[in-house]
Parts: C-alpha cells; structure tokens; sequence
C-alpha cells in the first residue's frame, strides 16, 4: 500500500482585494487562488512584477486576511499559533537590528520561540556554520553585504528547526555568489525533508531548486505543473519559454474580456 503524501500548504479560493486609501477603489489582488504543497515538496509560485506572489505569501502565513476562501498549513487555519511555530519565514526585506552581532540576532530570534538557552546557543553554532557565517557571526550585521545578511534571514528562518520554509525572494538583489551560497542552502534543506515554498522571478533558480511551479499573472493561477514535465533536463529556457506562454495567453484572455465587456 502506498502512502498519501501529507498536504502541508492548502490554499481554497483565497481571495484578496486592495483598498485604495484615496480613492477608495478596490482592486482585486488575488482571485480564487488554488494550490496543494506536499511535505519534503519545494515549490517555487512565479509571475510577473505585482501578479500577486508576495500577497500570497502573506496570506498562507496569516499575516494578511483573505476577503474570501482559506489559507491553510498543516492542516489548520495559517494563523494559528501552533502552526507559526512549525514555520520559517524570510521575508523579501528583512530587517536587522544594526548595532547586534549576526549571533546575537540569533539569540534573541531564538528567545522569541521560548527555546531552552543551551538548545539556542547548539543551534546558532549549527545555523552559521550552515551558511557560512562562522567568520562573521560576532560582527555587527550593520557591517553585513546584502549576501551575508540574505544568509542570516535564513539561518534566522532556521532556529526554531520548522517544518516548512517561506522564503520572499530569496535570490532579490544578490550577485551570482550570493545566489550560489543560497542554492546551496536551499539543496541542503531540501536532502534533510523540509518542505519550502518561494516565490521568485529568477526562472533559472528555480527551474534548479523547485519539484513543482505554479504561475500567477494578474492575480489568477494560470498553470500548475511539476517542473520535470516542463523541462526533462533541467534546461531553464524551457521554464522560461513555459512561462512567457502563460503570460502571454493571459494578457490575450484580459484584452478580450475588456473588449467584450466594452462593447456590451
């Protein structure tokens, strides 16, 4: 008997509007967003600037409301305290307390779970050495580059050991060292089973790291697909050929609906 994988990261019919401040206009973000995450799964959620991956990301980790629909993780409301606890998340600018050691960060990310004092301070020694921090961790992060400090935000989404990983694009504005350094984070944690989600516009990173892939344009969720069924090997053209496609035909399905509703 095989077993069914367990579905970690649900999203039924999440829906999300802006609310302009000034004019008062709503503006949907997100509309009747559906997808499935399995455990030990890394999916990587694509699309053009503003197609919504960001209000996603907010929305399964309960950090926004959906206006309709649900957002669930491992089984329960996204929200719920026991679930933050089995999550990690890396936000697209994370921000760092200047004046505090990359250890002392750490730390007090750690005090934030309630951890044991000995059980923070094995887990730091583990987390920097995982992302190469070792030689930089009793230095103030304000003397930190963009690569070091991306590292820290994951050794920091790290400390309470989830079960599954957010990351906001965690390749935004590093140099191809910096994006190597990550890769080879993200390889590790997928070899050890942890189930991560992250959105990114870097098609060739996550045509590397990424089982499956869903595409958003304009809000909606315009293909969902395992990546090998995209591109047998590996060949990142390919993704990218997949997603200009989807956009493609997206955009021609919205100019005829407003031309439709024009003319009616």
């Amino acid at each position: 008997m095989v077993d069914t994988p367990q579905v970690v990261i649900e999203a039924v019919n999440l829906t999300k509007d802006r609310l302009s401040s000034f004019l008062k206009k709503r503006t949907r973000v997100l509309d009747g967003l559906n997808l499935q995450v399995f455990a030990g799964q890394t999916y990587g959620l694509i699309g053009p600037n503003g197609a919504g991956k960001t209000t996603t990301v907010k929305l399964l980790l309960g950090l926004l409301r959906p206006d309709e629909g649900q957002a669930k993780v491992l089984g329960a409301a996204s929200s719920e305290r026991a679930n933050l606890a089995q999550i990690g998340f890396l936000p697209e600018n994370p921000y760092f307390y200047s004046h505090l050691t990359g250890r002392e960060f750490l730390t007090f990310v750690g005090k934030l779970f309630s951890l044991p004092d000995d059980l923070i301070k094995s887990r730091v020694k583990n987390l920097v050495e995982k992302v190469s921090l070792v030689d930089a961790c009793d230095k103030p992060t304000g003397k930190y580059s963009k690569g070091m400090l991306q590292r820290l935000g994951i050794a920091q989404a790290l400390i309470n050991d989830p079960q599954i990983l957010f990351l906001d694009e965690p390749m935004s504005g590093l140099d191809p060292l910096g994006r190597m350094d990550v890769r080879r984070i993200l390889h590790e944690l997928k070899s050890e089973g942890k189930t991560i989600f992250f959105n990114s516009h870097l098609l060739p990173d996550v045509g590397e790291l990424c089982d499956r892939v869903g595409l958003l344009v304009n809000g909606k969720m315009v293909a969902d697909s395992p990546v090998s069924d995209i591109t047998e090997g590996g060949n990142f053209k390919d993704l990218e050929d997949f997603f200009l496609e989807h956009v493609q035909a997206a955009m021609l399905n919205k100019q005829d609906s407003k031309s439709q509703s024009e003319l009616s």
